[in-house]
């Protein structure tokens, strides 16, 4: 089977423009727990889902390029701050932890594009697996569960939130001191 080169980049676009779409989504309502939240909730993590499916399919049919590599990390930070920023605008996630995930997310982007005629800073383990406990922790912060299921979610989603945290400036670290060791090489090379 023959798959566009550029499918897995047309998915991740897509998923930069969802981004505005759920926010609007999210907080038309003013973040009731009606309709619109949900569905904001359900393309949040539809859209946040599709960051496998583009990786899957560049990686198995072999057509991983650079710009898949820089858009794809960036598509993530797009959605997971949108959906960051509209729950602390609806007061629902306290500022101080939008303001360090972004932070993060910032720096590492800026960085990126700093770097990305020397090399493509593609996306680490760790930078994986924090974008993971994000979606986990924006998408129980973003479903209004408690009314289904009982409060006990609550505290589920703060303790995701923490893991989410922890993960963020961990990955944040691991990145600054892999390029760190990696200027080092090239300058002795």
């Amino acid at each position: 089977m023959s798959v566009p080169r550029q499918l897995p980049n047309a998915i991740t676009i897509v998923r930069i423009l969802c981004a505005p779409v759920f926010l609007w989504m999210l907080l038309a309502d003013g973040g009731a727990d009606g309709a619109l939240r949900w569905w904001a909730a359900v393309l949040f993590i539809v859209a946040i889902a599709s960051d496998g499916i583009d990786g899957y399919i560049a990686r198995r049919y072999d057509i991983v390029t650079d710009l898949g590599k820089l858009l794809d990390p960036i598509a993530d930070k797009v959605l997971t701050g949108a959906a960051f920023v509209g729950l602390s605008i609806l007061g629902e996630l306290d500022w101080w932890v939008t303001i360090i995930v972004l932070i993060r997310e910032i720096g590492i982007t800026v960085y990126r594009f700093m770097v990305v005629s020397d090399h493509v800073l593609a996306a680490a383990w760790m930078g994986k697996l924090k974008t993971v406990a994000q979606s986990i922790a924006l998408s129980l912060a973003l479903l209004p569960l408690a009314a289904v299921v009982g409060d006990w979610i609550v505290w589920l989603n703060i303790v995701t939130m923490w893991a989410a945290v922890i993960l963020t400036i961990a990955s944040g670290l691991d990145y600054v001191v892999s390029e760190v060791r990696g200027a080092r090489k090239r300058r002795t090379a």
